[in-house]
This record gives C-alpha cells, structure tokens and sequence, in this order.
C-alpha cells in the first residue's frame, strides 16, 4: 500500500530545530566528547610526545603480562538480578579504616610530571574532590609537602621502593608520616627494573634528551613542550636530579636483598596503615596476613616488572578465600573501566588502584582530565551496580561475576 504523504507543520518542525549551543572551551569540548578511558588515551597520544606517552602506555619486554591482564577483565559473564530497587546506589565504602566515596583510588605513578606539566597536583586535588586516596609514588615529580597542600583535608598515601641507601629511605617514610600521609603502599616487586623496551627504543631519559626524533615529534605537539619548558624543573619527591635512562635510574636505587624481615622493620616504624603492594601469590599473601599487614595489593606492577607474571584478576578468588578475613585485598593491573572494578570488588576485592587510567586522563586535560576519568569510572561503575540489581558494594558477592577461562594450566 502506498504511503500517505503530507507537509510537515511549523509545529512538527519546532521540536527538531533546538540547536545545541556550541562549546567554545576546546578542552572541555575535547573532554565532553570522551565517553570512555579509551577515549581518553586516544586524545593523549595525540597530545604527548611519544617517549612520554610510550613510558606510560609501555610495559616489560613483550608486553604479555599488561595485555593478559586486561583480557581476563573481558573474559568474565555477569550475572545480573532483576526486579529490584536501584533507583538509589551507593558506592562508598570504608577502607584501612576510613571513608571512601569509589571503589578505586589514583595509583602511585613515577616521573608523572613528565606526563603532563600539572603531574600530581592534578592528580591529588582531583582525588579529593572525588572523596577518593591518591598515591604518591617515591618516583613521584612532586614533595610530599606539596601533594599534602593539594590534598590537605583529603587521603594521602606513600607509596616506598626501599632503596640500597636505607636512611634515605626511612627519611621519607618519615617526612610522609610527618605530612599526615595515613597509609604507607610497600611495593615489593621490583628488586630490579623490568625490561622496559619502549624506553630502551625512544631513548627515555630524566631529564628527556632533544634528538632530531624528539623536535620532529614535538612540531604537532606544542603545548606540551611549552609546558614543560616554562612550568618548574623537573624535580622529585626522592631526589634532586638524574641524567641518564629510568631503567639506569631504578637498576642504581632499588635494592635486591630486601626480605620479609625489612618488611618487618618497616612496619615497626610506620605509624599509620601498611599495605604490601605487588603481591602474586597466595603463600606470600598468606605470609603477609600472618604478619598483620593491614592490606594487600594484587599486582603485577601493571606489566611492568616481569613479562608472564601471574594475573591478578585471576589469583584474586583464592587469596580472597584464604586471607579476605583478617586481611583486605586490594587489586591493580589491567583496570580500564567501572566494570572491570565492580568485577573485582565481587571477587572480594576490597579496593582498587587506577595507574594508565589516570594518566591517560591527565595527559588528555591536566586537572580536568584527571576529573573526567574518575567522572567516567564512577558513571560506569554506578551503571554497571544498577544493571546487576545491586544497590551498594557490600551485595556485590561471587556469584554476579563468572570468570571464563582463556588460559588453562596444563597438568
């Protein structure tokens, strides 16, 4: 049958002729735009010179260990319920004993100024007006004094590589307790550097060397280098100065004989929280619980440290099962979206860090970067809540989440 056919009325047409008003602020348009982290690494990398862009987008030798990570996060099925009241969800939790508005906090990330001029000032008072911790790592681009004056009313953590020079070390555990920092991140997983390829290829060094690839490679990137050239030297919560490749840098600071009994010591002189952090095992997170740590933190240092390590995503059932009672278990590598961290915190994941997530946001919008991407994990992370028919984290539980496997031990 032959369609009717008719003019369309000025009333019809009204509805359909409300234009939207266009944003004349280019980086809040840019940011608008960006729906996931994704989108946010996308803008980035056209943003950021390569060497810098690669030290946070890179991982150990063939980059096996970060790439299993994220694919165990989209090898899971969730099981939603329905018929139930999520017109109300609530993600805020208790963690180390004091509030948290997200299931995630801001990782401790190294040479992070080298990201983006606004480094960890970005990354510390966007946390706080989240409500959520940020870690400031010892490889940190900012004092400790200063992420506090960012972040004073908010939740500071210290993140510790301890070095060969143990005095040092222990100065800054002190100067971090001095600040009211109130958790201290032990990460035990790098007795040395991991083979970090990408570096080793660009060249990437502290300060960043100009080579005839670096000025090609800056020409459509002008706001960065105008940035880093007329912000602050770069500088470090740890140290003064370094020339020469992080590789170099972390093979010269790190220290190959720390044991359990250092791990010992330090707690003896921390005041606050302790968290382990680079925990791949469930015998050594048993140990780490017998100790009475207060959390620790499945990871595998996002890919970082060694190439096929184990999945933390994966170890996190049965260490949950094991020391989830007396100890939390927090989990990092490999997080890219809210659904991926309402997956862990099902598993029994108590909390959860972000690292690239945060970056890529920074990268992509300094200050208000960092703001989109906790905005975008905590839409997708109350979205995903309401689709399972949960209504707060504590009735997340085991059986929203099945883990479908990829990789199967051979006998």
């Amino acid at each position: 049958m032959k369609q009717k056919r008719r003019f369309p009325s000025p009333r019809d047409l009204a509805p359909l002729m409300k234009f939207k008003a266009p944003e004349l602020n280019a980086k809040k348009r840019r940011l608008d735009a960006a729906l996931t982290i994704y989108d946010l690494r996308r803008l980035a990398q056209k943003r950021t010179p390569k060497a810098a862009f690669d030290y946070t987008e890179g991982a150990a030798e063939a980059e096996i260990s970060l790439a299993r990570a994220r694919q165990a996060f989209e090898d899971i099925q969730f099981n939603p319920g329905i018929l139930r009241d999520v017109s109300v969800v609530d993600t805020s939790s208790m963690v180390l004993g004091a509030p948290v508005a997200l299931p995630f906090g801001i990782a401790p990330t190294g040479f992070t100024r080298m990201m983006q001029s606004e480094g960890e000032i970005a990354g510390a008072s966007a946390a706080a007006a989240a409500g959520i911790p940020f870690s400031l790592s010892t490889m940190g681009t900012t004092a400790i004094e200063d992420v506090k004056a960012a972040n004073p009313d908010g939740r500071n953590w210290f993140q510790l590589y301890m070095w060969k020079d143990r005095e040092r070390s222990m100065a800054l555990v002190d100067r971090a307790a001095a600040a009211g920092f109130d958790t201290l991140l032990v990460t035990v997983d790098v007795p040395v550097a991991g083979a970090r390829l990408r570096d080793k290829r660009n060249g990437f060094s502290i300060p960043p060397q100009l080579t005839a690839g670096t000025v090609i490679n800056a020409i459509p990137r002008p706001e960065w280098w105008i940035n880093f050239l007329t912000t602050e030297p770069l500088a470090f919560a740890s140290l003064d100065r370094w020339s020469g490749t992080v590789g170099e840098l972390l093979d010269t600071m790190f220290d190959p004989t720390v044991t359990f009994d250092d791990l010992a010591w330090i707690k003896k002189q921390w005041p606050g929280k302790l968290v382990v952090k680079g925990v791949q095992n469930v015998e050594d997170a048993k140990k780490l619980a017998s100790m009475g740590v207060d959390g620790i933190t499945l990871s595998n240092h996002g890919g970082r440290q060694l190439d096929r390590a184990p999945i933390p995503f994966h170890l996190l059932p049965d260490v949950v099962r094991e020391v989830g009672k007396d100890t939390e278990v927090h989990l990092d590598t490999g997080i890219m979206s809210g659904a991926d961290i309402v997956a862990a915190v099902a598993l029994g994941a108590k909390f959860t860090l972000i690292g690239r997530a945060y970056l890529y946001g920074l990268m992509a919008g300094g200050r208000e970067g960092v703001d989109r991407a906790i905005g975008i994990l905590a839409e997708q992370t109350t979205r995903t809540m309401r689709l399972l028919g949960v209504k707060s984290l504590e009735e997340l539980e085991p059986g929203h989440v099945t883990q479908l496997q990829r990789l199967i031990p051979r006998s």
